[in-house]
C-alpha cells in the first residue's frame, strides 16, 4: 500500500508569483544555497559527508616516483637461478637440446643480462644479450657454452 502525500509539492509553489514565497533578491537562487560551489566546505560544513562518501578525500595516498627512467638498466639474472629456470623449462616442454646440452634463451624467458652469483653444476648453452666476467667464467667451468648476442653499441643503436 503506498503512503498518500499528504502535502503536494505544489503548495510550496503557491501562487504565480515573482518569488514563490522566498522571498525578494536573490533568495533559493544562486550557490549560496548549495553551500558554495563544487568541493566548497568539505573540511567544514559537508564534513560527514565527506565521512561517508570519500573517505580517502584528505591526506596523503603513497608516492608516485617521478616516470623519468634515465639509462637502461636490463633485468638480470643470476648464474644459480639458470639451472632453476632450465628445470621449469624442461616441466613445460619449451626447451631444445643442441649436442647434448640444453638450450636456453634468456631474451625468451625475460632477461637482458647473466650475473655470475651461485654455481652451475651442468653443462648448459646459454644465449644471452649481456653477461658479466664472472657469470662467463662459471658457465666455462661447468662445460656450458656462453653466446653473447648483443652488444651495448648495437643495444643503443636499436633504441634510437
Amino acid at each position: 500500500m503506498m503512503v498518500v502525500r499528504r502535502r503536494r509539492k505544489s503548495r510550496k509553489l503557491r501562487g504565480r508569483t515573482r518569488t514563490m514565497g522566498w522571498g525578494r533578491i536573490g533568495q533559493h537562487r544562486k550557490s549560496g544555497s548549495r553551500g558554495g560551489k563544487g568541493a566548497a566546505g568539505m573540511n567544514k560544513h559537508r564534513w560527514t559527508w565527506v565521512i561517508k562518501y570519500a573517505p580517502t578525500w584528505f591526506g596523503k595516498h603513497g608516492f608516485n616516483p617521478p616516470r623519468i627512467r634515465v639509462g637502461y638498466q636490463p633485468r638480470a639474472i643470476n648464474v644459480g637461478e639458470v639451472e632453476e629456470l632450465t628445470e621449469r623449462l624442461k616441466i613445460s616442454g619449451n626447451i631444445k637440446v643442441e649436442d647434448g646440452k640444453p638450450v636456453v634463451d634468456l631474451v625468451s624467458a625475460g632477461y637482458h643480462k647473466l650475473l655470475g652469483r651461485g654455481s652451475l653444476k651442468t653443462a648448459l648453452k646459454i644465449m644471452v644479450p649481456f653477461a658479466s666476467e664472472e657469470a662467463k667464467r662459471k658457465v666455462k667451468e661447468a662445460g656450458g657454452i656462453l653466446v653473447i648476442t648483443g652488444t651495448k653499441e648495437e643495444d643503443n643503436n636499436k633504441r634510437k
